[in-house]
Parts: structure tokens; C-alpha cells; sequence
């Protein structure tokens, strides 16, 4: 039974649990809208009329955790290995003073806790015993016609919570929708003012935009709905059609067959910008030290790729034996094309077995300093020339290896 099943059984045992105590209570949002269009739903979400209160009552506060109890929302264990389930009361919110969270929350009908949510997508609610869909916000029109809409007026959902904006750009991405004209003439007054969210947020449904296969068309959506300057401003002024770098650009995406982060924004920025303009756009989203690390890295050594038949094999093989090496082979595809000659130079390397990829090391430090040679900085020149004469089939052995070595101290 996968870890998915296993969620939809414990959902499904919340809901008779809280209709048992008395309770409404239905699956709600994201879970609802993955059923309709036939996706698996990575998790399940209960909303209720129980009072937060009142479901770590039912189910015990030892096998309940207050996620956000101020807000209505309760964790209910699963047991060991699997993610609580939240058990939301339905609620209607108060002022959003912040762009972001509302202030204070009211207590209500499931009706008009739908009315409060992004889009009629994520609006819908459905009965597991029934097995009925219940749409306050006509959310299953929607899906049927493949179109984000904000619930009411778009501009009061974004004025509640900017990031919205950003997440109907990946909703339409993730699932090749449009966005609704209103919806989207809204976004594009008030794209602007996404920068009030928390870096660490925008950076979450960035990622995954540029992490979906269909990267590229969410980066002409971003591009359209004016959320490309403020969340990239560094590709904001080639962002158009008439620009070469902007459609390499979006070739580039298009051909990338990676959802690593690292390797897509390496992709991204490839073509304009400096490793160092790689790494302060990474740091900007709070992504991690060793994603930035390694987008950093493939953007230097991507020309080596393309050169990598001219390219002395001790120099390419410290290269193709890094941990990125593959997402590097990866990205050069998508840049220079699988046919080009130094791609599959770098291909057939990669393929190698890996004694002959990555022979073990015929000599190191240690076995210089066990020779009694004082560490220093001539110990680096002499493993490289080792390991080099090594690769390049010039010596196989220690014996050979220590023969070099001597030759090499007296001749300095």
C-alpha cells in the first residue's frame, strides 16, 4: 500500500470519526481538485464544523498536535512514519494587514469557507462516505474548462494574500490551464507588490514553476502577468519575443530533462548572466547553500561540455567524476543539442565502468609523508602530476607512481 493510500485511509477514518462525534466533516482543497482531474493527491486535508478544541478532544491531545489552532487547524498523527493530516475548522477570515496572513479568523459554514480560498479550483469540498462532490464556487466548472479563477473579485483574493498571484501562475503551469481574464488583468495591476511576501515564500512556488516540465511556458506566464521583473528583475528587460537570448532561453527550458532546482536555474541564467549573478539570485529565493553551490558550478563548467573532445581527459575527469557531473551532461544536452560532439564525448566518458572512470589513486598525501617527505605545498603539484600521468595511461602502478615522484623532486 503506498504512503498515499495509506493517507487517504487515514483521512477517510477522520471524517467517520468526527461524523460519528456529530460533527460535518469533508475533505476539502487540493485533495478534491487532484481526484477530478485524475492525479493521485500527494495529501489530504478535513475541514469541519468541530471546533479546534473539540477535535483534539475527540481524538486526544497525545495523537493531536495545534498547528495552527489560532487559526482553526489541527494535526491529527497518523502514526509513526506518516504526516499528520490537518483537520481545519471552517472559517471566514478577517483583515489581511500584512499581504500575507489574515489577523483574525471567525468560525462558519463550509459555504463560507469556500468563499474565503484562492481559486474555485481549490474551493471544492467532497464527501468520502457519500462519495459526492459539494461546489460552492463553481470549481468542477472550472477544471472541466481548464481555467484558474480567483473565487469573487480576484483583486480583493490578492490584496488578502499577494502570493496568490505566483501560485496561479504554477497552478496554470502544473496543470496547462489558463488564467481567467479578470484573474489575470488583476495579477497584472498588482504584480508589483508580490515583494511583500517573504523571500523564503516566493522562492517555494518559484522552484516549483521552474522545476515542472512545462518551466518554460510558466516563464512566459510570468513574463505576461508582470511577476517576472519583481521575482526576477535580471531577466525582466530580455524577457521578449524578439530576443534571441530570451528564446535560447526558452529552447533551453523546453529541452532541459532535469527537475533538479540547481540544474534549472543553471539552465535559466546560463546564457547572460555571471556565476556570481547565479548565486545572488539563489540566495535572494533562501534556497540552500549547496543548490546555489552547485548551480554555480555547472554554469563554470558548462563550456567545458561543449569543447569536451578538445578538452585534456585529466582536466574533463575531475569534472565528469564531481556529484554534479550528470546534471552537467544533463544541462550541456539542453544547451548545445544531444548530437553535438562534445556532449556525447562527455556521454560515452560518463559510461565508462568506474574503474576506468575513476581508477583508485595510485599514491596519496600520506603515503608521501609515510615515505618520511615533509608536508607542503609542492605535496599538490606532485599527486597532480601523478594522477594525470595515471589517467593518461602513462603509469599503473605505485611502483611507476613513486618512480615519477623521485624524478619529479629532482628536477625541481
Amino acid at each position: 500500500m503506498s504512503s498515499a493510500t495509506t493517507q487517504r485511509e487515514h483521512a477517510l477514518q477522520i471524517v467517520k470519526k468526527l461524523r460519528e462525534a456529530g460533527f460535518e466533516a469533508l475533505w476539502a482543497g487540493g485533495c478534491v481538485r487532484d481526484q477530478l482531474l485524475g492525479r493521485e493527491p500527494k495529501d489530504y486535508d478535513v475541514a469541519t464544523n468541530a471546533r479546534p478544541e473539540e477535535i483534539q478532544a475527540l481524538f486526544g491531545k497525545r495523537k493531536t498536535l495545534a498547528i495552527g489552532a489560532a487559526f482553526g487547524v489541527i494535526g491529527v498523527h497518523c502514526g509513526r512514519g506518516h504526516e499528520p493530516i490537518e483537520v481545519a475548522t471552517f472559517r471566514a477570515d478577517g483583515s489581511y494587514l500584512d499581504g500575507r496572513h489574515p489577523q483574525s479568523v471567525v468560525f462558519t459554514t463550509a459555504e463560507h469557507d469556500a468563499e474565503r480560498r484562492d481559486f474555485t479550483i481549490n474551493g471544492l469540498f467532497f464527501d468520502p462516505i457519500a462519495e459526492q462532490v459539494i461546489d460552492y464556487v463553481e470549481g468542477q466548472a472550472d477544471l472541466e474548462r481548464e481555467v484558474v479563477r480567483a473565487i469573487g473579485n480576484p483583486r480583493d483574493r490578492f490584496t488578502e494574500d499577494k502570493l496568490r498571484m505566483l501560485r496561479a501562475v504554477r497552478f496554470a503551469t502544473t496543470f496547462d490551464f489558463e488564467i481567467e481574464p479578470a484573474t489575470l488583468a488583476a495579477i497584472q495591476e498588482m504584480a508589483s507588490e508580490v515583494i511583500v511576501v517573504s523571500a523564503e515564500r516566493i522562492g517555494a512556488e518559484f522552484e516549483r514553476i521552474l522545476t515542472h516540465p512545462r518551466r518554460g511556458e510558466g516563464l512566459q506566464l510570468l513574463h505576461h502577468s508582470g511577476l517576472l521583473r519583481p521575482v526576477l528583475p535580471e531577466l525582466a528587460d530580455n524577457a521578449d519575443s524578439s530576443s534571441p537570448q530570451w528564446q535560447e532561453t526558452l529552447q533551453v527550458l523546453g529541452r532541459l530533462e532535469s527537475d533538479n532546482l540547481s540544474t534549472c536555474l543553471a539552465a535559466l541564467l546560463h546564457k547572460t548572466y555571471e556565476p556570481r549573478v547565479v548565486a545572488a539570485c539563489g540566495r535572494r529565493f533562501r534556497w540552500s547553500n549547496k543548490q546555489i553551490d552547485l548551480a554555480v558550478w555547472l554554469v563554470t563548467n558548462l563550456d567545458m561540455v561543449g569543447r569536451a573532445d578538445t578538452v585534456p581527459w585529466p582536466q574533463l575527469q575531475r569534472t565528469l567524476v564531481h556529484e554534479g557531473a550528470s546534471e552537467l551532461v544533463a544541462l550541456g544536452t539542453a544547451v548545445f543539442g544531444a548530437e553535438q560532439i562534445g556532449v556525447q564525448h562527455c556521454s560515452a566518458k560518463m559510461a565508462l565502468p568506474e574503474d576506468q572512470l575513476n581508477p583508485p589513486l595510485l599514491l596519496t598525501g600520506d603515503d608521501l609523508v609515510e615515505k618520511g617527505l615533509t608536508p607542503g605545498p609542492y605535496f599538490a603539484m606532485l599527486l597532480t602530476a601523478v594522477r594525470d600521468s595515471q589517467l593518461e595511461d602513462h603509469i599503473a602502478s605505485a611502483d611507476e607512481a613513486w618512480a615519477l615522484v623521485e624524478e619529479l623532486m629532482r628536477n625541481s
